[in-house]
Parts: C-alpha cells; structure tokens; sequence
C-alpha cells in the first residue's frame, strides 16, 4: 500500500475517533500550491496534451441545455456527467465504442426516467450535441495558448470526443490555429482515464511517456495521466478537484494563464 494511501486512510481514521482533521486533497485554487503539488523537474515537456471541455472550452450553455431538457434541474448536471463519464469505462471494459455525445445522451435519459422526467432519445441528443459544437473558449485561453506557442511549445489537444465533433468545436471557437494536432480517443476506441489511451497518444508522438504533460481541469483525467507515467498540470476550475489516491500533479492552478506562465519558466 501507498505511503499517500496509507495516510488517507490513517486521517480518515482519526477524524473517526475526534481527533485530527483530514487534509484538504486537491481543491480547486492556487493557494494549495505549495503543500499539494511536486515539481518532478525543472526540464519541459516535449509536447503539451490539452484536455478539451472544461478545460478549453467553457459548458455553461451546454449545461444550460441539459438542465432545460431536464425540467430545470440543476441539481441534476453533476449526476448527469459522472453516468456519463461511469458508462464511457463501462463501455471501454465491454470493448464497446460509441460517440461521447451520444453516450451522454443517454445518460441523460437514465437520469431523466430516474427522476420521474420524460425525455425522448432525440430531445437527449439535441440538448447535447447541439450546444457542444458550437461552445466559446474561456476567456484566458487562446492568449495563454499562443504565449505558450510562441515560447516554443507543441500543443496536441487530447480528448474524449470525436475527431469530427473536435474539429467543429475548435472551428467555431476559434482554436484550431494554435494546435499542431488532433487526437481522439475515437481512434483507439477507449476513452480517457484508461491507461491505454495515453501510452497510445504517447506512442503516436514518438514519445516516451514522461515526455508527455496532460493539461486538463479533470482530477480522473489527471489521475489516469498520472499512472500512465505522464506529467500533469491541472487547471482547478469552479467545482473541480484531484483525486486523493493519486499523485499530485506538477502545477496546479485556476486558470490556463497561470499555468502558461509556470510552463514558460521551464528550461
């Protein structure tokens, strides 16, 4: 076990009996710094890996419409995401693929039926894959992305997502410019945190993993990254947190702009 897991669950034990408080793991802002990340080496990464939603682009009208779709239930978007996210790896473990959207589609209907909402399979999608495509950057995005270019780095966007729904994406939101590629999980058929969709990206760049960083606003995208050897940085926005059991990442901070500034310091 761990000497991390072993402390976790020593903490977890002590609250239990009155006694000490268990640390905060992973909240989302930049003050943590300093106790929550390690700085593996001051070298850079040969290329940069970006997440895509969340991390690049910003949901808050696809969450409007799923919420829409689901009678106005907000309270129901974070249960709606992780079935997704829970039926993605339920599908990568069956060998099965299906289109991200799709498979968030229909999550939405199981959330839908469980809480009394009918919802049919075209309303599921329309409320998804319509909004998805057309969705803005954050606001900090596409000046860190080219200060980061213009200080030398290769940036691959990395995603869930299809090739054909990406593309779009980055059309419309104006990012395909500061990308040299694309790659989806579409071509390997197993999404993200599976260990074998990042050897596969780290194999289809040449590279070894640990010359691979993955700069994601995910904790289960930073954790998978993490135990396929790459190195990480998270982007902690609103609502997002590391996973425990897993290693800090490198950097950790609330917006793209402070993490392009840590990457440029590198030599």
């Amino acid at each position: 076990m761990s000497n991390k897991r072993r402390d976790f669950i020593k903490n977890t034990a002590l609250l239990s009996l009155g006694g000490a408080a268990i640390p905060q793991f992973g909240m989302a802002n930049s003050t943590d710094n300093n106790s929550n990340s390690k700085i593996i080496t001051d070298l850079r990464p040969k290329v940069l890996f970006f997440d895509v939603n969340e991390t690049l682009l910003d949901l808050t009208a696809m969450k409007k419409s799923v919420a829409d779709a689901l009678g106005g239930r907000k309270d129901l978007l974070k249960l709606w995401f992780t079935t997704m996210l829970q039926y993605s790896l339920v599908s990568t473990v069956g060998r099965q693929y299906n289109d991200f959207g799709i498979i968030g589609a229909a999550a939405l209907q199981m959330v839908a039926k469980n809480n009394g909402i009918t919802l049919t399979e075209e309303d599921a999608k329309n409320s998804i894959l319509g909004p998805i495509r057309s969705l803005p950057a954050h606001p900090e995005v596409k000046a860190s992305l080219q200060a980061l270019k213009d200080a030398g780095y290769k940036l691959i966007s990395f995603t869930n997502s299809s090739n054909k729904g990406v593309k779009t994406q980055f059309e419309n939101a104006g990012l395909t410019q500061y990308f040299d590629d694309r790659y989806s999980i579409e071509d390997i058929g197993k999404f993200k945190p599976h260990t074998d969709a990042y050897d596969w990206a780290a194999r289809k760049s040449g590279l070894n993993p640990n010359e691979c960083m993955l700069v994601a606003a995910h904790g289960w995208d930073i954790a998978g990254a993490i135990w396929a050897n790459w190195r990480t940085a998270f982007v902690s926005r609103p609502g997002a947190q590391l996973y425990p059991l897993a290693d800090a990442p490198e950097i950790n901070e609330s917006n793209l702009k402070l993490i392009a500034e840590q990457l440029i310091k590198l030599k």
